[in-house]
């Protein structure tokens, strides 16, 4: 099965209303609607950084709905369908696939730890239940405890033919660069590490999740593009940026600095959902000064 992966998709972010009572949904088609007018070639609803985690699977399943309505028929959309377990992963992948969802993205369940063998089982169930449609794994150890080999990940790519790529949210070039050496043909290998996005088209990315890319799509965009042409020093410029972007970010430690970055670049992204966090009025004040030192805004 020929993936159609390549290029930045953000991790789109998920706008909630105050003390995140309530998903907003017309704000995340809003936000969905910016990001394909910078030029972005997907978003990725509900993942890390959508607090998709947070959310009821009908929250989840209403959300992937309007969006794929907004933007659907302009770029991918993938669906992070990823649960605690196999039912609800498979309920939710079945209703990517209906709605017309580019892929699914699926974590790894987390909490306990899975050995091969049960990690294995999981995803070949869920795959065989949406049979030709493209599921993408998506390996996070950091939040979902389990992490996939590259062995694994490869053994699965050549038995299950509707599982497609691997999104790679590890800081680990050694193992990407692994996978990106014996992969299959058309195996889509998507960074999400964004320290490494320049490293990562090196080594044979096909595309990007990220966090950061719905703040700053132009430095992922830019990294992409100069790689592309050879232009390694630009590309290695904009890396730079964006590295520095990173640490002021915190990457991924509180998602209310990723909402305050789209607010200080003219977008309300709304607030976070407990036990997320907002920033206090002494953090919003440091990190606007701290962006506007990087001229990141």
């Amino acid at each position: 099965m020929k993936n159609n992966f390549d290029g930045i998709m953000p991790a789109l972010l998920t706008p909630f209303t105050k003390g995140g009572e309530r998903v907003d949904y017309d704000s995340a088609c809003a936000l969905a609607e910016r990001l394909v007018q910078q030029g972005v070639q997907g978003i990725f609803v509900c993942g890390t950084t959508g607090e998709g985690m947070l959310m009821t699977l009908e929250e989840r399943k209403k959300l992937l709905d309007v969006v794929v309505v907004a933007v659907g028929k302009k770029i991918n959309v993938v669906a992070h369908t990823g649960c605690l377990d196999t039912q609800s992963t498979i309920n939710l992948t079945l209703h990517a696939a209906a709605m017309g969802a580019a892929a699914a993205g699926i974590i790894t369940p987390g909490f306990y730890g899975y050995d091969d063998d049960s990690l294995a089982a999981h995803y070949k169930a869920v795959a065989k239940a949406v049979k030709g449609f493209p599921i993408l794994l998506y390996d996070l150890p950091s939040c979902a405890r389990n992490a996939l080999s590259t062995k694994f990940v490869l053994d699965l790519a050549r038995d299950v033919k509707n599982i497609v790529g691997i999104k790679v949210s590890k800081q680990d070039i050694v193992s990407f660069s692994a996978l990106a050496m014996d992969m299959p043909k058309d195996f889509a290998l998507i960074n999400g590490a964004d320290e490494y996005t320049y490293q990562a088209y090196l080594s044979g990315a096909t595309g990007t999740v990220s966090s950061t890319a719905n703040v700053l799509p132009e430095l992922f965009l830019g990294i992409r593009a100069h790689v592309a042409k050879g232009e390694l020093k630009k590309a290695w410029a904009m890396q730079r940026s964006l590295s520095a972007a990173c640490g002021l970010f915190q990457y991924g430690k509180m998602v209310a600095y990723y909402k305050e970055g789209l607010r200080l670049r003219g977008f309300d992204a709304g607030y976070v959902r407990p036990p997320q966090r907002e920033l206090t009025k002494d953090e919003r004040k440091a990190f606007a000064k701290a962006l506007e030192k990087a001229k990141l805004i």
